[in-house]
């Protein structure tokens, strides 16, 4: 039955033999992943992946041949094993109809929940689930999981349900994007070449060396042809947020960003999560602990990049507008004072947005984003991406 699994990994290119599969095969026999999807997830990883630059690969594979192992044997799965009660607590998750939710009221405003955060801190002692005030799951407190609130912070949950929370403290894991993607880049690649309209110098000179040869065959002596040197001269600058709302859209920022790969010899990036805040980082796996300072960013790249930033810019308007706004940690100064700083040091600046055009005008945070960026900001589509190298290429 692994077999279509097996059949996948190689399709996407990954590098496992009959010798890795075995391995799996023999793991499952010895029960090391029974009744649990996650770890079952884990063990294909651990026996089929040798090198960390191939996860997302195996992500892709994995998820192709498994769709929907979740649902599969759910009444078999009950009836022949006792699930332990944190198996179960998302059965508890309350539902609640349009009509509930608006009766629902927001605590009024950041300040006033985090102070309220803080005060239940203080004084629950005990596991909560089903209310409306403590911090606990499936409720309606403005603090927890699973439950709705529109306006809370969200704690020890998987991923985002309703897209309400204004803060979320959960340590979650973002992947690197595949610069190696190359199916639908080539048109992506056309457009990203208005970029390259400086490429040629015309300060520097190359041997020319089919008009030598020509040259020397008319002439019946060696007669050497030089002509300016052809060289990228374009230097990009990307930011491209990661997590959240933006694993929807990580198959078109893969091919945007394996096409700016290929397409520019001087290319710096850097990964960010929903705003630009006081530090950035290389390496998903490790952003926690091997973070830049972005003021290092700034003062390393001349204005002479041309810096584009590629984000949904789908957050709440916290995240941009008030320190301490920002996800997962507590930022000195808000984001739109580090987009401002950006701005100021490369002029020639872009945003791309994955979210269609046609949607821009229900997001608050893109409204302001584009405020900031004055307005320069175009969708990724061909179009979109085109209109943008037209812009820095001005």
């Amino acid at each position: 039955m692994f077999i279509p699994f097996f059949e996948n990994l190689r399709k996407a290119q990954l590098p496992v033999s009959l010798r890795e599969y075995l391995t799996f095969l023999e793991a499952l026999r010895a029960g090391l992943a029974t009744y649990d999807v996650e770890g079952f997830y884990y063990l294909a990883r651990a026996a089929m992946v040798k090198d960390e630059r191939h996860i997302d690969r195996f992500d892709r594979a994995f998820a192709a041949s498994f769709e929907g192992l979740e649902q599969i044997g759910a009444e078999q799965v009950l009836e022949a094993v006792d699930l332990p009660e944190e198996w179960l607590r998302r059965m508890a998750e309350k539902h609640l109809s349009d009509e509930e939710k608006r009766e629902i009221e927001a605590l009024g405003g950041f300040d006033k929940l985090m102070e309220t955060l803080q005060e239940r801190l203080k004084e629950q002692d005990s596991r909560h689930q089903g209310g409306n005030k403590w911090i606990g799951t499936a409720g309606t407190s403005p603090f927890g999981a699973y439950g709705y609130n529109p306006e809370g912070v969200r704690i020890g949950q998987a991923e985002s349900r309703h897209r309400r929370a204004v803060k979320v403290w959960d340590k979650r894991e973002f992947r690197n994007l595949d610069d190696s993607v190359e199916l639908g880049t080539r048109n992506i690649k056309v457009a990203l070449k208005r970029l390259r309209q400086w490429a040629r110098d015309g300060a520097h000179q190359e041997l020319d060396l089919d008009g030598t040869i020509r040259a020397t065959a008319d002439h019946g002596y060696l007669d050497v042809k030089t002509r300016p040197e052809r060289r990228n001269a374009v230097k990009l600058l990307l930011f491209l947020d990661v997590g959240g709302s933006m694993d929807m859209h990580i198959r078109v920022v893969e091919e945007l960003f394996s096409a700016a790969r290929a397409e520019f010899k001087h290319l710096e990036y850097y990964y960010f999560h929903n705003c630009l805040y006081e530090g950035v980082w290389r390496d998903n796996r490790r952003r926690r602990d091997q973070q830049t300072a972005t003021w290092d960013v700034l003062h390393t790249y001349g204005p002479d990049y041309k810096c584009i930033f590629v984000g949904d810019a789908s957050m709440s308007p916290y995240e941009i507008a008030y320190p301490g706004g920002a996800n997962e940690h507590w930022n000195a100064e808000s984001g739109q004072a580090w987009l401002e700083r950006a701005r100021a040091q490369w002029p020639d600046h872009l945003w791309i947005n994955p979210v269609p055009e046609r949607h821009w005008q229900y997001t608050q945070s893109i409204a302001m984003i584009r405020q900031i960026f004055d307005d320069r900001m175009v969708p990724m589509t061909l179009e979109g991406i085109d209109r943008g190298m037209r812009e820095l290429a001005r």
